[in-house]
């Protein structure tokens, strides 16, 4: 076996465990978690399951060839490492990012099983794709990778060369939230809940004094075949999101 071919991380001098580029990492991470998310909205707001079983199969494939051949041969960490070339390597340790990804790995398996090879249609689907989305989105934009904090809490070797120092920086050097800062994102919220309920409040009517036509329209056959609600939207229980979506009433 050729170790420069199938080898996990790089191996540095200057570090003692194997490492990846933090920065082609999370520029993976947030290339699937585009993807990821377009295929749920499909299948939550549409009940359209296609585009997820698509990304399922493109996804198992992408987190195999980083567990079992070498994360450098992975297709978004290749985009994602040629879209940050020009930026300075952030390395971290290569251990705990193998965990997190056989987590990764594991979600994809059994997405597979339910929704491509038997087709399965409920809830399980959305809490599954839900883990994923959150787990993307934590390394993208934070660069938290949940999956190394559940590594250094269950295995004897802790993690090594964390994002952003969080390994090595104590607890009490980390910077904190004041009370003022906290006052500004309670009244920010507050405010952001006032234009919804204003823009929800005075919006309505107008909709659907905009839709009446479609809807007076709705009795002829052709209508009628255009706004039969597929079973599997009845069965993931988004039957009125679906007519919502598709200007039925």
């Amino acid at each position: 076996m050729n170790s420069s071919v199938f080898e996990f991380g790089q191996r540095l001098p200057e570090y003692g465990v194997p490492v990846l580029n933090e920065r082609a990492v999370r520029a993976g991470a947030g290339i699937l978690f585009f993807f990821a998310f377009v295929a749920f909205m499909n299948a939550f707001l549409l009940g359209n399951f296609q585009p997820t079983r698509v990304f399922v199969m493109v996804f198992l494939v992408d987190f195999t060839i980083r567990l079992f051949i070498s994360p450098r041969f992975a297709p978004s960490l290749i985009i994602g490492q040629w879209v940050v070339r020009k930026q300075q390597a952030e390395y971290v340790g290569a251990p705990q990012k193998r965990f997190a990804w056989a987590i990764g790995f594991a979600l994809a398996l059994a997405m597979l099983y339910l929704m491509v090879l038997n087709r399965v249609i409920g809830p399980i689907n959305m809490i599954v794709c839900s883990i994923c989305l959150l787990l993307l989105f934590f390394e993208a934009a934070f660069g938290i990778c949940v999956g190394c904090k559940v590594y250094s809490r269950f295995n004897k070797e802790k993690a090594q060369l964390c994002p952003g120092g969080a390994c090595e920086v104590p607890p009490a050097q980390r910077p904190g939230t004041s009370v003022a800062q906290i006052a500004i994102v309670v009244i920010f919220a507050a405010m952001v809940a006032a234009v919804v309920h204003c823009v929800y409040g005075t919006g309505r009517p107008t909709e659907v004094q905009a839709l009446a036509p479609a809807t007076a329209s709705a009795t002829s056959p052709a209508e009628a075949e255009r706004c039969r609600v597929p079973e599997f939207v009845k069965a993931v229980g988004h039957e009125e999101k679906w007519k919502l979506h598709n200007n039925c009433h």
